[in-house]
């Protein structure tokens, strides 16, 4: 039996982002005996990374390789497809999407997020190498060595158990931070953690490595792994689509079906959750890929489509 599609220009499912989330989408999906088609395009947000880590089997292993092996096992589903180019609109309705040349019944977006790092002098070369968002994916290959957390508001909820987490790595643990509560600093305080509330003007680094941090007022505090938490924006694609979005920011999703606010069109990875690793998004798309999965089969059933 062959997979569902019965015209050859309509795809069962157009996935778009072919990083964790998309390709395990597309391996489940595949696998369900759907016809696929993964659009994978435009710039990959951990380009900077060497290695992608905590992912079993997977540990320590670079991005770019991680998706050459992935899509090399998909050469025994001749029902997944690939195209190495961007998709500047999406439009049409469920069971009829269109994308440029590509129609589809259903369509998942799986394309990650565009971090908005702070204008600091010296960032960009470390971005990636000596400056991180995620302690689970790094902090062993640097642990004990000497670590901060740079957070202008330190107010936020999420910045005190953070920093606690980072005593489990490091010893020696810094709070860059330009506002802090009276508690907060106290619980820090208590756990070893220096606080500096002077503003910070410039990373000092030797090629990719960061050495120090300079501050307003010219002290330098040595360092050799910076976390921070920059603002993130949803992909120009996601934002065309006008995709009900929830207060922070990312995109907000049925919790049974996975669909988004535009019927027919579904998420998921780093693009609907603060909570952002590649064995996370890879989990989120085999998740949302059967939700798809289901509901899509019951209706090509339903309508005659699938025999």
């Amino acid at each position: 039996m062959m997979p569902s599609v019965m015209n050859d220009d309509l795809f069962d499912v157009l996935i778009v982002g072919g990083g964790p989330a998309g390709l395990q989408a597309a391996l489940t999906l595949g696998r369900a005996r759907k016809r696929v088609l993964v659009v994978d395009g435009g710039p990959r947000r951990n380009a900077a990374a060497s290695h992608m880590n905590n992912f079993v089997s997977r540990d320590g292993l670079a991005p770019a390789e991680f998706r050459r092996e992935a899509r090399a096992q998909f050469a025994k589903y001749a029902n997944v497809s690939f195209r190495d180019e961007p998709i500047a609109e999406i439009t049409g309705e469920r069971g009829n999407f269109r994308a440029g040349d590509v129609r589809a019944r259903r369509v998942l977006l799986t394309t990650g997020l565009v971090d908005q790092p702070p204008p600091i002098d010296g960032l960009a070369p470390l971005w990636g190498h000596s400056v991180f968002q995620c302690p689970y994916c790094h902090g062993w290959e640097v642990r004990e060595r000497r670590w901060a957390y740079y957070a202008p508001d330190a107010a936020i909820s999420h910045v005190k158990p953070f920093v606690m987490q980072l005593r489990g790595w490091s010893t020696d643990v810094t709070l860059f931070a330009g506002r802090i509560d009276d508690d907060v600093r106290s619980a820090l305080a208590a756990a070893g953690v220096r606080i500096e509330t002077a503003a910070v003007t410039r990373l000092i680094g030797s090629g990719h490595q960061l050495e120090a941090v300079e501050l307003v007022d010219g002290q330098k505090v040595p360092c050799d792994a910076l976390y921070m938490h920059p603002p993130q924006v949803q992909v120009p694609l996601v934002r065309a689509l006008g995709l009900e979005l929830d207060e922070e920011g990312f995109v907000k999703l049925d919790p049974m079906t996975r669909e988004t606010s535009i019927s027919g069109i579904y998420a998921a990875g780093d693009l609907t959750t603060r909570v952002q690793a590649a064995i996370l998004g890879a989990a989120a798309g085999m998740q949302t890929a059967a939700a798809i999965n289901v509901e899509l089969t019951i209706d090509l059933v339903t309508s005659g489509i699938l025999p």
